[in-house]
């Protein structure tokens, strides 16, 4: 796809080139002493804004709305085939796909995630963050042609699981990691591209009515813990990376897995030492085998944890001590 404007990351193949090595994780050493020093800097972290869900294209002339949109506030819009742009969003667009949009997409076209991502998209570096990400692909040589999921007459043929991108559209969402705050605030503004003719529409809805007809609301729920590791990635980059580090191919690759392919993820859970590693309640385990959602949940809380050392899941005592214990000989002490 040649209008996206980075760097392509190296496995395009699989989002889990090691699956032949799964036995051999030993979980991250982890809480090294250095932890001290990662949280002084994380305090220093300023305010940081990125956005999340903007325009569909990569375009100087898109013309972003510089407005902090509140839930109340309205605005007129609408897509419809009557309008003289139908289409025109769904070439050339820049998507990027969330965990929840390509546990849907699969859904709805019986594809293993593996599939999906060989035939329907192109991996990529979310440059704000530094992360990989997967974009859908768009036909053509240049990769400025239609959405392959799009009919020319009549329009999305997975309209009813498109991705956030597009339900968001022509909104734009925000989030905001304050300094010394802990969490993330998050706004919506308003994206006006010159091809969309939609804004000259009579319809008039607020911002909260707009999300409620899109259904966004389940989908943002279920990818926060994408976006909050994100915009963590997002502050911590203007640092080099989480304690000062750049981020390694390792990390990047642990990201890549738990976004964008579940069943890389579940065998990774089940077939290597990582219940052995981790405290899992076994009712949850049981769910996990057959539970998506809960899946990519449990991959958040485990990023979370080896990126930033937060207490989102816990290791075993006895992995622990040898965890500490070989970080303290890593790094020379007694």
């Amino acid at each position: 796809m040649g209008v996206i404007p980075a760097p392509v990351i190296a496995d395009t193949k699989s989002a889990m080139a090691d699956d032949d090595r799964l036995e051999e994780f030993e979980g991250p050493v982890a809480p090294r002493e250095e932890s001290v020093a990662q949280e002084q800097l994380a305090r220093r972290e300023g305010t940081v804004t990125a956005e999340i869900f903007e325009a569909v294209r990569v375009d100087p002339e898109n013309l972003v709305q510089p407005v902090r949109l509140k839930p109340e506030d309205a605005f007129c819009f609408s897509c419809h085939k009557g309008v003289s742009c139908w289409n025109k969003c769904c070439y050339g667009a820049d998507v990027t796909l969330t965990p929840i949009d390509i546990l849907r997409l699969c859904r709805r076209l019986g594809l293993k995630p593996r599939e999906f991502l060989e035939r329907y998209t192109v991996p990529t570096i979310w440059e704000k963050a530094g992360l990989p990400v997967a974009k859908l692909k768009m036909r053509g040589e240049d990769g400025k042609g239609p959405c392959s999921f799009l009919d020319e007459v009549e329009g999305c043929t997975v309209y009813a699981d498109r991705p956030a991108t597009c339900r968001y559209y022509p909104l734009g969402l925000a989030a905001i990691k304050m300094r010394d705050v802990g969490g993330k605030a998050e706004f919506h503004f308003m994206v006006k591209e010159p091809h969309c003719k939609g804004h000259e529409e009579k319809k008039t809805q607020t911002v909260a009515e707009f999300r409620k007809e899109q259904g966004v609301e389940e989908y943002d729920a279920l990818n926060s813990g994408w976006i909050d590791i994100l915009m963590k990635m997002v502050s911590w980059k203007t640092l080099g990376g989480p304690g000062g580090k750049d981020i390694t191919p390792q990390t990047q690759k642990m990201f890549y897995m738990v976004s964008t392919d579940v069943e890389a993820f579940r065998r990774f859970v089940f077939e290597s030492r990582f219940l052995d590693i981790y405290v899992v309640d076994p009712d949850a385990i049981e769910d996990l085998r057959t539970n998506d959602e809960a899946l990519l949940q449990l991959g958040f809380d485990w990023l979370k944890n080896v990126l930033f050392n937060e207490p989102t899941i816990a290791m075993r005592e006895n992995v622990l001590q040898q965890a500490i214990a070989r970080s303290r000989t890593e790094l020379g002490g007694v």
